[in-house]
């Protein structure tokens, strides 16, 4: 074989491998690209989920409390009708007061929708009422207020609604 057959042949071999290390480099880039990518990705879910968790980790003790509440309002409800001392009603009203403050503080927030438009996304009707004397579609009586942690709803208010 002639040195310039051989020199050829070599230099087609190193151009070969070359191309071949090339072709291996970008699909290395391109891994790499990917997988940066990738633990973009899982670096922002942790983060959303972390977020969330601070976020909502309160919802099953809010929920816990929610009973402790609607009892505060039925037994103003019962002052209210004369059947308990005005001191004793003053108080129940304070301590109410007092309750919803603290639990604002945590992103609780009540849902008395009461003379406003049914919302099914916040509201659950519990029947429909005729009334002449509001719009369609209006919350007549709230039967149960609902409640919002952090903008998100834990339970709905149940509510009556009014029909024509």
């Amino acid at each position: 074989m002639s040195t310039k057959h051989h020199e050829e042949d070599l230099g087609k071999e190193l151009q070969q491998k070359l191309v071949e290390a090339e072709e291996k480099a970008a699909e290395n880039w391109d891994k790499f690209l990917r997988a940066q990518a990738e633990m973009g990705n899982m670096v922002r879910r942790t983060e959303r989920d972390v977020s969330n968790a601070h976020k909502y980790a309160l919802e099953k003790f809010v929920t816990e409390l929610l009973p402790v509440i609607d009892n505060l309002e039925r037994a103003i409800l019962v002052a209210e009708e004369g059947k308990m001392p005005e001191n004793v009603l003053e108080g129940l009203h304070m301590t109410i007061k007092s309750f919803l403050s603290t639990l604002l503080k945590f992103g609780v927030e009540q849902i008395d929708p009461q003379n406003e438009a049914f919302n099914p996304e916040f509201h659950q009707a519990i029947s429909t009422e005729e009334s002449n004397k509001v719009e369609p579609g209006t919350v007549l009586k709230v039967l149960q207020k609902g409640y919002l942690l952090n903008q998100r709803l834990i339970r709905p208010a149940l509510v009556i609604v009014s029909k024509s």
